[in-house]
């Protein structure tokens, strides 16, 4: 693989936009209408694109994303320093708390908040 990109259908490209630039403390390498990517790693990326936008590749063959909006439909697992931090930055921003950040049995500390669309994100530490 060249390169692997993570895509996730929002309702609001520039909110959502806004959100994640402030969350990562990074620029989007890309921010065009229809398509923001953040570069989170070699070869990796973060896609935001608007659930308009994909119901329209899909042409009524799935159902539209906007039918999910708000119900958890994925995971972004982030390994960082000062996760609390990242938590906390989360909330500021408009995403909701939906665990506390603790110990857990796979042996790192996690804490879980779900961004404007309810995609969940996991800030941890070892």
């Amino acid at each position: 693989m060249e390169e692997i990109e993570f895509i996730l259908y929002v309702s609001d490209q520039k909110k959502s936009t806004d959100f994640y630039e402030q969350l990562l403390q990074k620029k989007p390498s890309l921010n065009v209408p229809g398509m923001t990517e953040f570069e989170l790693g070699h070869c990796l990326k973060l896609g935001l694109m608007p659930e308009n936008g994909i119901a329209k590749i899909l042409q009524n063959k799935m159902p539209h994303p906007n039918k999910g909006s708000g119900i958890p439909r994925c995971e972004l697992y982030f390994k960082v320093n000062e996760a609390e931090a990242y938590i906390a930055r989360g909330i500021k921003l408009g995403g909701r708390m939906a665990d506390e950040f603790k110990s857990r049995d796979w042996g790192d500390t996690v804490g879980y908040i779900s961004d404007l669309d309810g995609h969940i994100i996991a800030f941890a530490e070892k």
